[in-house]
């Protein structure tokens, strides 16, 4: 591949959007290796992704948030996470309301048919984001999502054919062979869609092929019969992807951070799985370690005897996720773990709930109301609909390592043991420590992929830490995948296709 330099400065910017054929079948994946193989040629690369629904967010540059596989995606490409990367990102709070995040900023929240009336005035937001991005590319990626079959949300569509034809983009359909029925989930998709729409699909990927690839070859012929669509290639299984942060709790479901255990001296830090659990990914570099072992505790089992740790993550519903955590009995367990020398930390939302109170009273996280915490720190947060966005970075008090991550919150916490904080974020004081140090809490996701603290960390706890450089290992793992996409898809064509658009 060679760059092009001006050649979307002539005409529109060459682009290219990937849709699947269903919901996790590898198109975030797919479009970050993609990305740093247009980007490691010379060109300048940007990810776009119209409409995303996840609680796992990342801090922009600019202040806002979007998806995390947004963030990955820009890091791929060599750039920073802007808004306009993600214009519109749903954040669930029950099962069917969600918060709507439009180009980085809390916009509203809405149930689902409230949501599919504001679509045609989210369509001019996003293809305005769209517009930005292209000022400055060479080549922009847009991820769909779900799938454009689905035929009873395509009125106001903005997540695939939809905004396809509004901003006239080719398609590349993605399958994945992994869950079975490929050849009919890409036939079917083709039967679905309008004469228009299959002209738009210039051809598909199969995703997560394990095996014989030749076995798959007479398929080909049948699906090009019934579609006339080319295939780009067949990927093989990337096992590494799990060393990336993941997209949503998908990734949950399909035991992420499950493995063998890893011997008689690691230790095992339990992780009670709540219902709207966010920003998981705090997990990612503690998983990592050959040392640690994550017990993500399900619903209806008790947390586990022996653990040197429990983490309470964020989470988008905070005081619902605190009832369901006591329904569990997950309240008493913490103090049985306690009382057996164990430790207890929370980042945000978990920071929150290890309190004496949380108050929100303008409803920001559901309906207006209060709680008692857990009483494990002496401290009280209020939510505010005000929400902290940022980059920070600082030292952990007690060992003086240093950290860096990002701050997405609502609350604004206070109380005795903030005098004791957990961070020194360039001299503002972040989270608070229990008297006996037991108990710690604050709100800077991010923490542990700082490799010096998390090590003092594992160590305090008795881990025997690797000396592993986390996010270099992102990095690795980006070139692996662009080298794994590279020889398995004809992405010299992918680009002739995404500039063709920008010459007609």
């Amino acid at each position: 591949m060679t760059s092009s330099s001006g050649s979307s400065r002539a005409g529109r910017v060459p682009a290219l959007m990937l849709q699947g054929t269903g919901s996790d079948v590898g198109k975030s994946l797919l479009l970050a290796g993609l990305a740093r193989a247009f980007a490691r040629s010379g060109l300048t690369v940007r990810p776009f992704k119209p409409q995303n629904m996840s609680n796992n967010a990342a801090v922009t540059g600019d202040g806002g948030e979007i998806g995390r596989a947004q963030a990955l995606q820009a890091r791929a490409c060599f750039t920073e996470p802007v808004s306009d990367m993600n214009p519109v990102l749903l954040k669930p709070q029950s099962e069917t309301d969600a918060q709507i995040v439009v180009q980085g900023r809390i916009a509203a929240t809405a149930g689902a048919r409230d949501y599919y009336a504001l679509k045609p005035s989210l369509l001019v937001k996003v293809l305005e984001s769209f517009g930005r991005l292209a000022a400055d590319a060479e080549l922009i990626l847009v991820e769909g999502a779900g799938s454009p079959a689905e035929v009873n949300l395509r009125t106001s569509d903005i997540a695939n054919m939809g905004f396809a034809e509004a901003a006239d983009l080719p398609v590349a359909l993605i399958g994945d062979i992994e869950r079975g029925g490929v050849i009919a989930s890409l036939i079917g998709t083709h039967a679905l869609l309008s004469p228009g729409e299959r002209r738009r699909v210039k051809g598909y990927i199969v995703n997560k092929f394990r095996g014989d690839a030749t076995l798959f070859e007479p398929a080909i012929g049948t699906i090009a019969e019934r579609t006339g669509w080319d295939c780009f290639g067949v990927v093989p299984f990337f096992s590494p992807a799990s060393l990336l942060p993941a997209e949503d709790a998908m990734a949950l479901e399909e035991g992420r951070y499950a493995k063998a255990m890893a011997g008689a001296e690691a230790v095992t830090v339990a992780v009670p799985r709540l219902p709207r659990i966010s920003n998981f990914d705090d997990l990612d570099p503690l998983a990592a370690e050959p040392g640690v072992t994550i017990d993500l505790v399900e619903p209806g089992r008790p947390l586990p005897v022996g653990a040197k740790l429990v983490l309470l993550l964020g989470s988008k519903t905070t005081i619902g996720d605190l009832e369901f955590l006591r329904a569990q009995g997950w309240d008493i367990d913490i103090q049985a773990h306690l009382r057996q020398g164990g430790r207890v930390l929370g980042v945000c939302g978990g920071y929150q709930m290890l309190g004496k109170k949380i108050a929100d009273g303008h409803g920001v996280e559901g309906t207006p109301g209060e709680a008692d915490g857990l009483g494990l720190l002496d401290v009280t947060t209020r939510i505010e609909p005000a929400k902290t966005l940022k980059e920070a970075t600082g030292i952990e008090v007690t060992t003086g390592a240093p950290v860096r991550g990002y701050e997405m919150h609502s609350g604004q916490t206070s109380g005795p043991d903030c005098a004791r904080p957990m961070l020194d974020l360039e001299g503002r004081a972040d989270g608070a420590r229990s008297a006996d140090g037991k108990v710690m809490g604050c709100y800077l996701h991010g923490l542990f992929a700082a490799d010096a603290f998390r090590r003092a960390f594992l160590e305090s706890l008795g881990a025997r830490a690797a000396k592993a450089d986390f996010e270099a290992r992102i990095e690795t793992t980006l070139d692996s995948l662009a080298d794994h996409l590279e020889a398995h898809i004809d992405v010299p064509r992918l680009l002739e296709i995404a500039r063709e658009r920008s010459r007609y």
